[in-house]
């Protein structure tokens, strides 16, 4: 009849052709071969279609160009002309919404990217963004196809482009299921979220051997670019798994919180948690003292519905929490501080990575809540010479730009520029809350006296005490938790317990908020 390799035989009627086509599916669906299976399953790897069943809604996946082969020639590819030429393609539906998603095939040439390869990619993302669906990449590449020269690399530029006009349009998801290097790394970044597997996926743009000839630098594949590596210190990875059937039960989570493009608001669902609930634990979660450290995970498990929500970039600037999470079956996005590390001080990678979540909610219709105890930003040579300023600044384009739905609440403390930054209301905040704990200053009480009062505590015949009594003095006048309210600079001090009730109000007044912005092809954001 057929094989994987050799061109269609002839049938001598439509029964038989029928039963032609049935045997070329039934082997593309199995692959190339037993053996390379095998060698799939012997480094703890699942083929391409097993991922794309537990990713998709049983049944629902509907495949494009199965019977797609490469047209190269030389250097033996001539002779091995596999069909889907090591890329799977199609749509389906993840919890009854249409996805779309391509499936590298490494046991078919490592599920390296030629020219026909990247076609079908490109195919399937125009699909995508002309149907205004999520595009689900599951990647375990080698790399550009070398046999194919130029026309490899070229097939990458397609896809960074599509990804580029994708993006803030439709939902961009990669997951990094095998080792991705060179171009095969630059699209997920360009991506929205990137998951990861532990020990068997890796990301980077020249490899250990390369490292090794031109820094003498030895390392594995995984100390340079595994799950974990950028999970909690490059930032490239927003979540990291140990195994891929947990990761894709994950991703279809995350689905499950956006919209399936940016005319559309994220899926509402009915809530079993009480939107009059109050939050009584949370005047024992949240010292007083202002120097005490406390859990912000644990703030925000008693505000939103179920105590349930999706943490992004965990691992990754931990002095500040970025989440999805529902309030009265509303999905929205939160950025906290996380008093926990480093005090929850703003610095540069705290500030990359709240900057890039509020935009991604901005570009997907998810209000946005911010939940303040800020000490305002970290100190240090390092920090001033790697571009705080700059890093910062991003924040402040991010939340500025933004057009949804916005509520910040300050809990605690709000100093200096960085109660500006996060939100603040004169950058644009619909409504700001505060606790009646809230401190928001220029800064804090004690390096405020010393230099307002410098002089009188240098003269004093006592300087500790009247440094004690000017900081007492300062607090009373200018730090007293209604003093922003009598200058309507937050709408309203709060009861804590009243948290999630309030929340819920505004954000059901603000769900018709409209909001235009200048004519323009685009701003010019800080980098």
């Amino acid at each position: 009849m057929s094989n994987l390799e050799g061109a269609p035989v002839e049938a001598s009627d439509v029964r038989g052709r029928v039963a032609e086509l049935h045997a070329i599916r039934e082997q593309v669906r199995r692959g190339p071969s037993d053996r390379a299976t095998q060698a799939q399953k012997a480094k703890g790897k699942l083929t391409a279609r097993e991922r794309i069943d537990l990713l998709l809604d049983e049944g629902s996946f509907n495949e494009v160009e199965p019977l797609r082969r490469h047209r190269a020639q030389g250097f033996g590819l001539e002779a091995k002309r596999p069909y889907t030429d090591g890329v799977i393609t199609g749509w389906g539906t993840v919890h009854g919404r249409t996805v779309f998603v391509y499936a590298h095939d490494f046991r078919i040439f490592g599920g390296a990217l030629g020219e026909a390869h990247a076609t079908k990619i490109h195919k399937i993302m125009d699909m995508a963004i002309a149907a205004g669906a999520p595009l689900v990449s599951l990647n375990d590449g080698a790399g550009a196809r070398i046999q194919e020269g130029v026309s490899a690399l070229a097939g990458y530029g397609g896809i960074f482009q599509r990804n580029t006009k994708a993006s803030g349009v439709i939902p961009q998801i990669s997951v990094m299921l095998g080792p991705c290097a060179g171009g095969a790394a630059y699209s997920p970044a360009l991506t929205d979220f990137v998951f990861m597997v532990r020990d068997t996926s890796q990301m980077f743009i020249t490899g250990p051997d390369v490292v090794r000839a031109v820094t003498g630098e030895e390392i594995t594949q995984n100390g340079l670019g595994g799950a974990d590596v950028h999970a909690e210190t490059s930032g490239v990875a927003h979540f990291a798994y140990d195994d891929e059937e947990t990761c894709l039960e994950e991703v279809r989570y995350l689905l499950s919180l956006l919209p399936q493009n940016n005319r559309e608001n994220p899926p509402r669902v009915v809530s079993e948690d009480p939107a009059d609930r109050t939050g009584d634990a949370l005047l024992d979660l949240v010292p007083a003292d202002g120097n005490r450290p406390y859990d912000m995970r644990k703030v925000i498990e008693e505000i939103v519905d179920d105590g349930d929500f999706l943490e992004v970039h965990e691992r990754w600037a931990t002095n500040i929490i970025v989440a999805l999470a529902r309030l009265d079956g509303q999905v929205v996005g939160l950025i906290a501080n996380q008093p926990q590390y480093l005090a929850g001080v703003l610095d540069i990678e705290a500030s990359e990575k709240a900057a890039r979540f509020v935009q991604m909610c901005d570009a997907f219709n998810i209000p946005i809540i911010t939940l303040l105890d800020v000490p305002g930003f970290l100190p240090g040579v390092d920090q001033e010479h790697g571009g705080i300023i700059r890093h910062g600044a991003k924040l402040l384009y991010a939340y500025c730009n933004a057009t949804v739905p916005r509520i910040s609440v300050i809990l605690r403390k709000a100093y200096g520029g960085a109660y500006i930054v996060m939100d603040s209301q004169s950058i644009g905040a619909d409504l700001t809350y505060a606790w009646p704990t809230n401190e928001i200053a220029v800064m804090g009480a004690e390096g405020a006296a010393n230099v307002v009062f410098r002089k009188q505590i240098a003269e004093a015949d006592d300087p500790e005490a009247m440094r004690a009594r000017m900081v007492k003095e300062y607090k009373a006048e200018l730090m007293h938790p209604y003093y922003a309210a009598e200058r309507g600079l937050i709408d309203d001090v709060i009861d804590p317990v009243e948290t999630r009730q309030v929340l819920i109000r505004s954000l059901a007044m603000l769900a018709t908020k409209h909001a235009d912005l200048p004519s323009r092809k685009h701003g010019n954001p800080p980098q």
